[in-house]
């Protein structure tokens, strides 16, 4: 039989509550496996209650914590592994642990938007896709996938893109990878391996700066602290020139990446000349994203940072992954 250790983190899918007190994390594992739905599925399930927050309160040292607990689960025979979280951040916690995840067995993450207590609530379908993917042959040696509404998207992809929608994950510039259908896993199409990058072996500050009209340029002031910068820029990579001025003197001493505020397409290095524009910023140190957007940026350059590479060879790794997503 084929077993899936599955860890549950909270969030909407693991929520009830009343119009008076809101909806609040009060199911564990137990409850939400417990369906008649799963157990035909006739999968081996191992049930941890790794957390029971919201998404927004998840940390990089509760991912790091949870990719060792994941690593002793592979290690003790399970086939792939689930993680049942809440949405708001989960393309960012995929994402951290597909730059960490060095096993065949797959890693899927799932979750809801609709909490048990509404009509039509997601989970339960959410669930099950999500189990049939974490325990299938095809998804071994994919990394980190997410399943939601009956949709399979590479981790390196996905991003929540409207607040409340079932159908609120997609995967810009790319598309889903697979579906789930009549029961069955079907995939379309894969996407390559990275290095993987070791776990934090020290804290570091990342800030992301998105910049806006008529900036003033004061949130660059307050990261001359930080270990390694991500600005999101206008369009394709462009910065007002005094604005572009305080960005280039802190990549004098630490990386700075140029991503998009866009949220897809990738940030040009060689298109439109001038000051604060993409070929101006490249030339003054920044290291340009490709088509992570800044979120996923910010968190590459955190995991490499806080991997205990020091400045250039942080520059030279951030540069080679986002060559190979190219």
């Amino acid at each position: 039989m084929t077993q899936v250790a599955v860890f549950f983190l909270g969030g909407t899918i693991s929520m009830t509550g009343t119009d008076d007190t809101g909806a609040v994390v009060r199911l564990t594992g137990a409850d939400l496996l417990h369906a008649p739905q799963v157990e035909a599925l006739g999968i081996d399930t191992e049930v941890v209650d790794f957390r029971a927050v919201g998404s927004s309160r998840i940390s990089v040292a509760d991912l790091a914590e949870l990719h060792e607990a994941a690593e002793t689960a592979v290690a003790g025979g399970a086939d792939g592994v689930l993680v049942v979280q809440g949405t708001d951040t989960l393309e960012e916690t995929s994402f951290l642990m597909d730059l960490w995840w060095d096993h065949t067995e797959p890693i899927v993450f799932t979750g809801a938007m609709r909490n048990p207590g509404l009509p039509g609530p997601d989970g339960p379908a959410n669930l099950v896709a999500a189990l049939r993917v974490a325990a299938d042959p095809g998804s071994r040696g994919l990394g980190a996938l997410v399943v939601l509404n009956d949709e399979i998207h590479a981790a390196r992809f996905v991003a929540k893109r409207h607040t409340s929608s079932v159908a609120a994950f997609v995967s810009p510039g790319a598309g889903p990878v697979g579906r789930v259908e009549e029961g069955t896993v079907r995939f379309t199409t894969s996407v390559s391996r990275h290095t993987v990058i070791g776990r934090p072996l020290r804290a570091v500050r990342v800030p992301l700066i998105v910049t806006v009209m008529d900036d003033d340029g004061g949130l660059f002031d307050a990261a001359r602290d930080c270990d390694g910068l991500v600005v999101a820029a206008f369009g394709v990579g462009h910065l007002r020139p005094e604005i572009a001025d305080r960005a280039a003197a802190l990549a004098g001493s630490r990386p700075v990446v140029l991503a998009s505020r866009t949220g897809a397409g990738a940030v040009h290095i060689a298109t439109y000349g001038g000051p604060g524009n993409e070929r101006d910023l490249v030339d003054r140190g920044l290291l340009p994203a490709g088509t992570l957007d800044a979120y996923k940026a910010r968190l590459l350059l955190l995991a490499l940072l806080a991997s205990g590479l020091g400045g250039d060879s942080a520059r030279a790794a951030f540069t080679g992954h986002v060559g190979g997503y190219a």
